[in-house]
């Protein structure tokens, strides 16, 4: 995909995200706009059709769904439902119909321990199959993470590559608050993994990191992100909760429109 086709179906998706986002009056959107340019990235730019992904940060599904909305697997009907009653579109993604969802998550921790069971038996098949997990890095205050960390580095997973979405919030305020841990790259490099770090709002250089994979180690790449990038909430605690006004909306609206006509 060329880079300008790339950038405009990004900004549409993002414009979609919101439309979802406000028509269900649900919250996480900091979220899922601190992720959506790597999601997009991985899936439209990265991804072959045997490898597998797992969202392990539940809480950005929105994400999640507009992009599976962008490559045709998922339609504005179905878009129209999210997190309303009957959907099979929760907040959280679970269930069955989603296209490529492979678990349910939300409950956070457990994302990088089944990216690391798929990968081992991908090894042992032969297949060539790259196995990609999104976390937030909150979620790495988990101690499942770390052990799957261990696990992989142990079976040499060099076909593993865990994203780690680094906003620096979570629930109940920034990582530094709650348990001193601003930037999770020299904790994780001590694993002796192939971690490399990116800013997480440039497609170009997400691409570039996530194919220079390790021929021999576990891959970590460590996104640089804004939690709510580009709202009214942009970097505040507000944007892991709360929903859009209607006035907030329409202006955020107008400013993603403004942006692509420069």
């Amino acid at each position: 995909m060329m880079k300008n086709t790339f950038n405009k179906q990004l900004e549409s998706v993002k414009l979609r995200l919101l439309k979802m986002h406000y028509n269900s009056n649900c919250g996480h959107l900091g979220g899922n706009f601190s992720c959506i340019d790597a999601l997009m990235t991985l899936h439209h730019l990265v991804m072959r059709p045997a490898d597998r992904f797992i969202l392990s940060k539940g809480h950005s599904a929105g994400a999640l769904y507009v992009t599976l909305w962008s490559l045709g697997k998922l339609n504005d009907l179905d878009l129209d439902t999210f997190s309303k009653d009957n959907t099979f579109l929760p907040g959280h993604p679970c269930g069955t119909g989603i296209p490529g969802l492979l678990f349910s998550t939300g409950s956070l921790g457990h994302g990088p321990s089944l990216a690391a069971g798929l990968a081992l038996a991908a090894k042992y098949q032969k297949s060539g199959r790259q196995i990609y997990c999104l976390c937030s890095d909150g979620e790495w205050q988990e101690g499942s993470c770390w052990e799957a960390l261990a696990f992989s580095v142990h079976h040499k997973l060099n076909n593993l590559t865990i994203i780690i979405d680094q906003n620096g919030l979570q629930g109940f305020g920034s990582t530094e608050e709650v348990i001193s841990c601003g930037d999770l790259t020299p904790r994780i490099s001590s694993f002796g993994v192939h971690v490399q770090c990116v800013y997480g709002h440039n497609s170009s250089g997400i691409k570039k990191l996530l194919e220079n994979k390790s021929s021999e180690k576990p891959n970590i790449l460590i996104l640089d992100t804004v939690k709510g990038k580009g709202l009214h909430f942009e970097g505040k605690m507000e944007s892991h909760y709360l929903p859009l006004s209607e006035e907030q909306y329409h202006t955020v609206i107008s400013k993603i429109n403004e942006d692509r006509e420069l």
